[in-house]
């Protein structure tokens, strides 16, 4: 097993999404929302479950980055379809070679990363998060 070097909160990565407590065979993108370097240089890090399915119906604590809408969003994110994040569902996960994978083409070289949360939407994903993680009044 490998652990991959240090991402950054933001990034965007191919990730064996868990299906109960063990990886799934299929990798999807995963948007990172913290890193944990306690235990540095092996680290795990919450990531947000993301899937290409139903893009436009979007409920309290999820965004999507949809192609025609987030042109400079789509790019800089890697992704090959448009691409809904629910930020309901987070998982803490050790970022090795068990749970992350290198994406085809490997945009960024031989290590998980797909891409980069956009700036543009780091206020729509803040805005999510909030949602998903707040009470009800």
């Amino acid at each position: 097993m490998k652990w991959w070097p240090e991402p950054t909160a933001g990034d965007i990565v191919w990730c064996h999404f868990p299906d109960d407590i063990h990886p799934k065979p299929k990798p999807r993108p995963a948007l990172i929302l913290v890193v944990y370097d306690d235990q540095e240089p092996e680290f795990f890090i919450q990531v947000a479950y993301g899937t290409s399915q139903r893009t436009t119906t979007l409920h309290q604590g999820k965004f999507a980055i949809l192609k025609a809408k987030h042109p400079a969003a789509y790019v800089a994110a890697g992704l090959s379809f448009d691409t809904k994040f629910n930020l309901k569902i987070l998982v803490t996960l050790p970022f090795n070679s068990e749970w992350f994978s290198v994406p085809p083409a490997a945009p960024h070289g031989q290590n998980p990363q797909l891409g980069m949360l956009h700036p543009s939407l780091v206020r729509t994903a803040a805005t999510a998060h909030q949602a998903a993680h707040s009470r009800p009044g």
